[in-house]
């Protein structure tokens, strides 16, 4: 302390003397009561010490919010599957009118054009594999299976253009191409193949597409083993026949496209080929009337007429040197599904072929009768093969119950008495 005090002295001498007064010595002792000097560590602990200074000056960040995190799971699951937006003038856009109308083109490239959120899932759960999918909203592509969708091109257009290339007025909002499915490659529901009958179904020029996708329909509902579709029918994968089979195509096998020659490759051998034959016995009211060529169509009053009166038959004889029809005729709901049982239902035109009534002729068959009120339209050929089918279902099913009822019966007959000793006794 005395040496300050005498450090002092010295400068106060040094420097010049302040006024008198109060003010002076005020701002003196301000000068000696400064803060201190501070001290700095060495530089090696500064440069350490440097970025913990940073991190406790830096303002701490809150943690993310639940509700935050939980609106990006939705674009995290929408961006598994990428689609593309169809530009003005997109070419690929016009192969689905070309699909939809031109049946070479199918056959050739081995394409199919599948319409709707119901028939697009029941072909992707049969194993049918998707090339190009458009579709109008995200609505209509999460409706569909994304793990199937992976390989398919995915495109999202305007609903006016999906509304120009559709055939029915309310599109459903998707559409879908598709390749050919291979009947060998399919996988078909369970529950089809759980109800399986031992019944084939031929169709022999079916060229209504409405008829021949309720005959479709008609024999997925009936469990047919299988179908069989003769050169001259429509095209199974035509757009009509889609929307009239409603699914069927993915429910059991169609075979297209067949030779009558191969038909019984196709066949057990030992199966009875039935006929829907398309002759009419004329009510009596027309016998009366002067005679009228008969109208040629699918009528299913099957009821069978002298040949000569059937100058169709007579010609296709003549030329073919065949003899008369040799197919018995029965109704429909006489005993007739001797398993397994092939059925071959004719075209709307021009009826049950030649080829078919000799591979019924070969195979034991017969020709089936439903009968109805003369001077009535005869039935089509849908209406006529669902009444078949589910007749033959309807016998098949008739004779399991009455098998089951004669075994259970056996079991419980009583048993004649024995004669001889019984055991335990003398004789």
């Amino acid at each position: 302390m005395a040496s300050l005090a005498r450090r002092a002295a010295r400068l106060s001498f040094l420097s010049p003397r302040p006024p008198s007064g109060g003010a002076g010595r005020a701002r003196g002792v301000r000068a000696l009561r400064r803060s201190p000097v501070r001290v700095l560590p060495p530089g090696a602990q500064a440069q350490k010490a440097a970025p913990q200074a940073r991190q406790q000056a830096a303002p701490r960040k809150k943690p993310p919010s639940r509700e935050r995190e939980a609106p990006a799971e939705e674009p995290r699951k929408e961006a598994e599957l990428r689609y593309e937006r169809a530009a003005p003038g997109d070419k690929r856009l016009s192969k689905v009118v070309t699909i939809a109308k031109s049946r070479t083109f199918r056959e050739k490239h081995g394409k199919i054009l599948l319409e709707g959120r119901r028939l697009i899932n029941d072909a992707l759960a049969a194993g049918a594999a998707p090339q190009t999918l458009f579709f109008t909203t995200l609505d209509h592509l999460r409706e569909l299976p994304a793990a199937k969708l992976k390989g398919a091109t995915l495109i999202k257009v305007r609903f006016e253009d999906l509304k120009t290339w559709s055939d029915v007025i309310t599109p459903q909002g998707v559409i879908g191409i598709f390749s050919r499915p291979d009947h060998a490659k399919m996988t078909y529901p369970e529950v089809q193949q759980k109800h399986r009958l031992p019944l084939s179904l031929i169709c022999d020029n079916i060229r209504d597409p409405g008829n021949l996708g309720t005959i479709l329909r008609s024999a997925a509902g009936a469990g047919c083993e299988r179908v069989l579709l003769v050169k001259g029918c429509v095209d199974a994968w035509e757009p009509k026949v889609l929307r009239a089979g409603m699914g069927a195509h993915f429910r059991l096998p169609i075979i297209p496209n067949l030779d009558w020659e191969v038909v019984p490759n196709y066949l057990l051998p030992d199966t009875c080929v039935h006929t829907a034959d398309s002759t009419v016995e004329p009510s009596p009211r027309a016998q009366e009337e002067p005679a009228v060529p008969a109208k040629t169509g699918w009528p299913y009053e099957l009821k069978a007429r002298p040949a000569q009166a059937d100058p169709s038959s007579d010609a296709d004889s003549e030329e073919e040197g065949e003899g008369p029809d040799p197919l018995g005729v029965q109704h429909y709901y006489e005993p007739w599904m001797e398993v397994p049982v092939a059925l071959v239902i004719g075209g709307e035109t021009l009826g049950v072929s030649a080829e078919a009534k000799r591979l019924a002729g070969s195979r034991d068959g017969r020709r089936l009768l439903i009968p109805v009120v003369p001077g009535v339209e005869s039935l089509n050929a849908a209406m006529a093969a669902s009444i078949l089918l589910f007749e033959g279902k309807r016998q098949l099913q008739q004779g399991e119950e009455t098998t089951s009822y004669e075994a259970l019966e056996g079991q419980h007959r009583p048993q004649p008495l024995r004669t001889g000793h019984l055991p335990g006794r003398a004789a």
